[in-house]
């Protein structure tokens, strides 16, 4: 009998455990109660996503000197990594135009030398990102993505744009600069103009040309796509290469096989911090994706789980030879736009790419590398948000500014470094806006109940004898000693005869040691001049610290107030504002 009930509670415990294993495997989730008109749409988006996924997994490896297979590699399995773990039934997954700058950046800060090596490197850090952003997620961080402001991921965008449209100078001239930076490729191209092979420039131009035409007559068009398969059969047809025009080349022999990290790349500081950068940039630019598209749905983010959801993207990627992959808004915008039900897109997407890559891949050696270097124009350019631009400084001049200064950066320090000197900005400007709190002086007007703000209202007019200051913000260490003085200086200028100075504290929700020994300060500075000084709307843990520090017994419990109003309205009753 008590074996029966033991083995009961194993079963049912089993059961418990393989259920919550069920809910994490969010494809598993997400085809509980499938139904059977879901598929067509998921068919058609699958094959749809791996139809735009293909001029990307080409082009963007070049962006960090990586083979081709890399990108290949990385788009088929971070589309099925994330299908596993990814909450979002809609969000779809790939390399990325910010990430791989960013990883392009890392590889030369840590002197990665020859294709073998970047691309051992690259496995590495794609493997740490997906373990950093699996630690993040089960650490509950996903508000780290909220110190990448929107300036900040303006200011990046348009800076890694303008730096990749530099970097694709060289494969639409054939003129191989050695300048780097801003201004110094453009000088270089201007001084070796007779060098541009001009059939290679033709073939560049011209397609970025009908890219960008395609971008206003037929937005939902593929245009990369059709650059590319009418690259293939032209290239054939004309021969390009034999005029001189550098094409793709056979792409090497596909073998999907485990990549193991490099143990000695992750022993590593600087190593370990780039892994850290790429995973910030990478998640904060994802999640906007997800929540842009979520919002379209009327759905919520879980930012902890998109986390998770991005770690198994990067670690099947990573294990599987590809780089940093995250949430892919071209993908995105066309599986909403078709219409896909669930993850069973990404799944079909991958296997569709790599049905194609394995059956058409030596096609792809006639395609032109120019126009690779098109493609990647035209994707930069529409990463520069204009608009976006016009609207920060129309309502923020200083969010604008950080924007410009995240573009500048960029351009001028290099990718990492842009990032860093951007967030340490914003937090600094936070800081300093924080540490010069506003205050504002309350009062009456007549014929009204209440309090109201001198400064907001014309007809309100102070309680003769009482001054009110109201403190919207925490009170601590970097910004108490402003508050003292303001509070002295309001003091000083009060009317002869004041006899209390009240602090309306309502807004005040964090109070830390140094705060309370300014607001001492201020009560023996007052007392000096023989005006009582006292508190009100205290929440919970300001009254305890206010408590813990005999501050409350120095007052008086009688000038502590449950709100601004109590604390007029007592003054009002006595003639002379004694208790």
């Amino acid at each position: 009998m008590m074996l029966n009930r033991w083995m009961g509670r194993q079963i049912v415990k089993s059961a418990m455990k393989l259920s919550a294993i069920w809910r994490e495997i969010s494809i598993l989730d997400q085809l509980q109660g499938y139904q059977a008109s879901w598929f067509r749409f998921d068919l058609a988006a699958g094959l749809s996503v791996a139809a735009v996924s293909l001029p990307t997994a080409i082009a963007y490896p070049a962006i960090a000197g990586l083979p081709i297979e890399a990108g290949l590699f990385a788009t088929i399995f971070s589309l099925i990594g994330y299908a596993l773990l990814g909450p979002s039934r809609h969000l779809m997954v790939g390399p990325d135009t910010g990430t791989c700058i960013m990883l392009a950046s890392i590889l030369t800060a840590l002197g990665a030398k020859g294709p073998a090596e970047r691309e051992l490197i690259s496995i590495s850090l794609t493997l740490v990102v997906g373990c950093l952003c699996f630690l993040a997620g089960a650490l509950r961080l996903g508000f780290l993505a909220n110190f990448l402001s929107r300036p900040i991921l303006v200011g990046f965008l348009a800076g890694i744009s303008i730096s990749l449209i530099i970097g694709q100078i060289g494969r639409m001239t054939a003129v191989p600069l050695e300048a780097s930076g801003l201004v110094g490729p453009i000088v270089e191209l201007l001084r070796r103009l007779p060098e541009i092979h001009w059939p290679t420039f033709l073939v560049g131009a011209v397609t970025l040309i009908l890219l960008r035409l395609s971008r206003s007559w037929k937005p939902g068009l593929p245009a990369p796509l059709l650059a590319i398969v009418l690259g293939v059969i032209l290239s054939a047809a004309l021969n390009l290469a034999g005029h001189g025009v550098a094409v793709l080349g056979p792409l090497p022999e596909i073998a999907f096989a485990l990549a193991p990290p490099s143990f000695k790349s992750v022993a590593n500081i600087d190593f370990l911090g780039g892994a850290l950068a790429v995973m910030l940039v990478g998640f904060g630019s994802g999640i906007i994706t997800a929540r842009s598209f979520a919002m379209k749905r009327h759905r919520d983010v879980e930012a902890d789980r998109e986390l998770v959801g991005f770690g198994a993207a990067n670690i099947a990627s990573g294990l599987f030879g590809g780089f940093p992959v995250t949430a892919s808004d071209s993908r995105s915008a066309v599986n909403f736009a078709i219409g896909g039900r669930t993850q069973l897109t990404a799944l079909i997407a991958a296997t569709s790419f790599g049905m194609a890559v394995v059956f058409v891949g030596n096609i792809l050696a006639y395609l032109p590398m120019a126009i690779l270097g098109a493609i990647l124009v035209s994707a930069a350019i529409d990463l520069i948000d204009l608009r976006e631009f016009r609207t920060l400084l129309q309502l923020s001049p200083t969010e604008f500014f950080f924007a410009v200064v995240t573009t500048l950066g960029v351009l001028i320090v290099g990718v990492l470094q842009g990032v860093f000197i951007s967030i340490t900005a914003t937090l600094a400007h936070l800081l300093w806006t924080a540490s010069r709190p506003r205050l504002a002086l309350l009062g009456r007007i007549p014929g009204r109940v209440g309090l109201y703000k001198l400064h907001r209202y014309a007809d309100a007019r102070p309680v003769a004898g009482l001054t009110i200051v109201v403190l919207e913000s925490i009170l601590v260490f970097f910004n108490a000693d402003f508050v003292k003085h303001r509070l002295m200086k309001i003091a000083k200028s009060a009317p002869a005869g004041e006899k209390w100075l009240v602090l309306d504290a309502a807004g005040l929700n964090m109070l830390d040691s140094t705060g309370v020994e300014k607001l001492e300060e201020v009560r023996r500075y007052l007392a000096e001049r023989g005006i009582s000084f006292g508190l009100a709307d205290l929440n919970t843990a300001v009254r305890l610290m206010v408590d813990r520090a005999g501050l409350s017994q120095r007052l008086g419990e009688q000038m502590i107030f449950p709100s601004a109003e109590a604390a007029a309205a007592i003054f009002e009753v006595r003639d002379d504002g004694a208790l």
